[in-house]
């Protein structure tokens, strides 16, 4: 697809007989709308009223719209005083913006945050942790008998202990820390194709060779994907994917049967999806799994859209590994963790070579530690990883149970107020249907980054772009979308305040019409005079 600039605007007044004002979006919205095979033909579009006829029709009717346009104003959530509860833990939600958008401490705008999806914002009790450790506990860990030393190795493996606590692991073993789910699925792929598809000398290792199937689907996030193209390369494993449903982009259980086999090694997939919202039917695709793949395939779930949502018991689900980020639940950026069970991880080769994951060392060779120190490799991030600890107690003491009866709640508002928006296409699961607090969309009159640019100057904070899932977008026959992600901290008037801001947005794109079209420009002859205002 085409590499688009940052939105720019631009204005254009003709002379005085001719009254007429044109505007270019510099970001095409017809590749925003048309069908894949047509993307690359289009690299920018001068006007916003411009969508392709392929478009697919994706479900925005409400089943309990009821024809009453007002239904929102009476609307009121069961539990409404969680956000408020929270809100002074959260300094960031006080920020005020000026009337260009720019942080301002006398702004008179405030600020809408809707793209927990991306990151969450991190509460004082998580921002403190980190900086008592720095500022009482700053040593390596493992290394030293020194008191500093050891509490920060106290500090360090307490963490541990309460990630396995949060997930249900069997083993604080289970539990090691990376850089975020990222890197913990690179892990995993890195460890399975380190010997190119050759059988290691240790017989007991997972590995991948040749002819070997590795399953995964058509939404996952690029990082549930490129991991494991390169691992084929390395290996010859073959490399399948359960196409996504043109219309909801759900998971096709029948298609993923059909491709388990008995060459299926390992499959991977998401637990919630980052752009539709919708909750992948883990039970049963792990049921298929061990009927019909290989003996002892492993199954992977990237959990990074729901293990801060919910409540995720890892033995219950019945997967092998799971994947999840720190900073998506409250922790500090660099930090994730990978689950596993423990006969998985002491089966796996090391990621890394270095200090803390080896046993001995020889000139001529090296044994390695048991997991999880096999697979943690110099020094860790030993604050990130308090912090992370630190967001777990957070929201231990909220209860996962109550965060997710109210983002269902409230996703569901979002959901059915941006249904009842003229112009607006929800991508994702249909109204009554189970969905994650995100809502992904795409609007009639306007591409996805130049709605967020005008957004943003309202201090209203969404997503807008591919969300690193540019298949599923090609499958959905769109290049870009724009996302709306809620968190426990959010409040119905939040949700409010943007739509409100979307349709004034949208009215406004709808109001300039065609007149600013590539037609007009190209009698004009004049690029030149346009004036930007971004």
């Amino acid at each position: 697809p085409p590499i688009f600039p940052q939105p720019q605007i631009h204005l254009r007044t003709t002379m005085p007989n001719s009254q007429t004002l044109a505007i270019t979006l510099h970001l095409s919205v017809a590749a925003a709308f048309s069908p894949p095979s047509a993307q690359h033909a289009f690299v920018r579009q001068r006007t916003v009223l411009s969508v392709a006829s392929s478009s697919p029709p994706i479900i925005t009717s409400l089943a309990d719209k009821n024809n009453d346009d007002a239904w929102w104003r009476d609307f009121q959530l069961n539990d409404p005083s969680l956000a408020p509860s929270v809100f002074d833990d959260f300094p960031i939600l006080s920020t005020r913006l000026d009337s260009d958008g720019k942080i301002s401490p006398d702004g008179a705008k405030r600020l809408v945050y809707l793209d927990s999806a991306a990151t969450s914002q991190k509460p004082t009790a998580v921002t403190d942790a980190l900086t008592r450790y720095y500022e009482c506990a700053n040593s390596n860990v493992h290394r030293g008998a020194h008191a500093l030393s050891r509490e920060a190795t106290e500090q360090y493996e307490a963490a541990r202990d309460k990630v396995a606590s949060f997930v249900n692991a069997q083993s604080r073993n289970e539990i090691v820390f990376t850089s975020g789910a990222t890197e913990a699925i690179n892990l995993v792929a890195s460890s399975l194709s380190h010997t190119c598809g050759k059988a290691p000398s240790n017989a007991r290792e997972l590995y991948l060779q040749e002819g070997d199937e590795i399953v995964i689907t058509e939404a996952e996030h690029h990082s549930n994907i490129v991991p494991w193209q390169m691992a084929a390369e390395r290996t010859g494993a073959v490399l399948k994917y359960v196409p996504a449903c043109s219309v909801t982009g759900a998971f096709d259980l029948e298609a993923f049967r059909e491709l388990i086999g008995p060459k299926t090694k390992f499959v991977s997939t998401q637990h919630v999806s980052n752009v539709l919202g919708n909750i992948n039917p883990i039970e049963s695709i792990v049921k298929i799994v061990r009927s019909r793949a290989a003996p002892g395939a492993k199954v992977m779930l990237d959990a990074c859209q729901s293990v801060p949502h919910m409540s995720v018991d890892v033995q219950a689900l019945g997967v092998d590994f799971v994947a999840a980020s720190g900073h998506k639940m409250c922790g500090p950026t660099g930090i994730g963790f990978l689950w596993g069970k423990e006969s998985a991880l002491n089966s796996m080769a090391p990621y890394q070579g270095g200090g803390e994951m080896i046993d001995d060392v020889y000139m001529d060779h090296s044994t390695y530690a048991q997991a999880p120190a096999r697979f943690e490799a110099g020094t860790p991030p030993i604050a990130q990883a308090i912090g992370l600890g630190a967001a777990v107690d957070y929201l231990g003491k909220i209860g996962m149970d109550r965060i997710h009866d109210y983002e269902v709640e409230l996703a569901h508002y979002l959901r059915r107020r941006l249904g009842d928006v003229e112009g607006v296409t929800v991508l994702g699961p249909p109204l009554g249907q189970d969905r994650a607090a995100l809502c992904a969309f795409v609007c009639e009159v306007v591409h996805p980054s130049d709605l967020s640019t005008f957004l943003d100057v309202e201090g209203v904070a969404i997503r807008a772009g591919h969300h690193c899932c540019q298949p599923l977008h090609r499958a959905l026959g769109y290049s870009h979308s724009a996302r709306a992600s809620l968190y426990f901290y959010n409040t119905k008037e939040d949700v409010d305040d943007f739509i409100k801001v979307l349709e004034d947005t949208l009215k406004f794109f709808a109001s300039l019409g065609g007149d600013g079209g590539e037609e007009n420009e190209a009698e004009s002859g004049d690029i030149d005079a346009f004036v930007p205002i971004f």
